[in-house]
């Protein structure tokens, strides 16, 4: 398999099946915070005047006035106390989830101080950019050889009702789908592709990084959260291996460099013979040839400094 089509295969990867959502985010109908203070500030002072005044007049002989304007003026302060409770304020970065007798009515976002009903219940949800660094894992890969892998992933809520309702704990929901998404994605793939055209965790980052952001992304989606971005932070052979695999790669590296060390001579070689035929430097017969071909392989392949015999009699001596 070529690496393009290689390449095509993990962008159909196959991507977990998550539940549909049950529940999107919308705008909770409120009011203007500052306004309705300040009506609040005003009806708790009038209704306290209101109980004063009827306190009085029913001191001073008007208990009729009294009767009706306590008790209204008790009931309007109370009212106001009440209405105070609906006061909430929007931090940025932040929204307020609202919800009434077990039913969803909302999400506050603007930034600053909102009213909404007093008997509703508020949940403050971030809405910040978030890092959670999965914690290293040892998991074989596709090869069966065991390797330690950890990653970390930038992500975000974007959807503040799925991530109250859909879920037991946002949070938490993250990390584990995260660190699931990174055992497979290890299992999936072989470590090293040994020169293999094929994708690799250590060849191919970035294939294998839109892998990881993807499977992840799907895995958190029923949470309303997003992926911003995913990077593998550490990659490496499980310390039982890791002697034995160092051995293998420095062995690959010694055979690819003899291998251009080769190719570099055979070069040389001809340049040589071909240079000494066409300037009739002299002429060698196959016998000599062939000596001189070993004679120059030896020089350059060699990984030691070599010590020339020195003919000082015929060429053929």
């Amino acid at each position: 398999m070529t690496r393009e089509l290689e390449a095509q295969r993990i962008e159909h990867v196959d991507l977990p099946a998550m539940p549909a959502a049950r529940i999107e985010e919308r705008h909770a109908n409120s009011r203007s915070g500052l306004r309705m203070l300040a009506l609040n500030v005003v009806g708790g002072l009038a209704g306290a005047a209101a109980a004063l005044g009827g306190a009085a007049a029913a001191a001073g002989g008007s208990h009729a006035l009294g009767l009706v304007l306590a008790p209204v003026g008790l009931v309007v302060v109370v009212l106001a106390l009440l209405s105070c409770r609906g006061l909430t304020a929007v931090a940025p970065g932040q929204a307020q989830v609202v919800s009434l007798l077990g039913k969803y009515r909302g999400t506050l976002r603007a930034p600053g101080l909102n009213w909404v009903n007093p008997f509703s219940v508020r949940r403050a949800v971030s809405t910040r950019i978030r890092n959670q660094e999965t914690d290293t894992i040892k998991v074989n890969d596709s090869d069966g050889n065991p390797i330690e892998m950890a990653a970390v992933v930038v992500w975000q809520v974007e959807d503040t009702a799925k991530a109250v309702f859909e879920v037991d704990d946002f949070r938490q929901f993250v990390a584990i789908q995260a660190e699931t998404a990174v055992r497979h994605i290890a299992s999936s793939y072989p470590y090293d592709a040994r020169d293999e055209d094929r994708i690799s965790l250590r060849d191919s980052a970035e294939e294998i990084t839109r892998t990881l952001s993807a499977e992840i992304a799907a895995r958190v989606a029923p949470a309303g959260v997003g992926i911003i971005e995913s990077r593998i932070t550490r990659l490496a052979y499980a310390p039982e291996i890791a002697q034995v695999m160092l051995q293998r790669q420095q062995a690959g590296a010694v055979v690819a460099a003899r291998q251009r060390i080769v190719e570099g001579a055979v070069g040389m070689v001809e340049l040589a013979l071909d240079r000494l035929a066409e300037h009739d430097v002299v002429e060698l017969d196959e016998e000599r040839k062939a000596a001189m071909v070993s004679n120059l392989l030896v020089v350059l392949c060699g990984d030691r400094g070599t010590q020339p015999v020195v003919n000082t009699g015929s060429l053929y001596q």
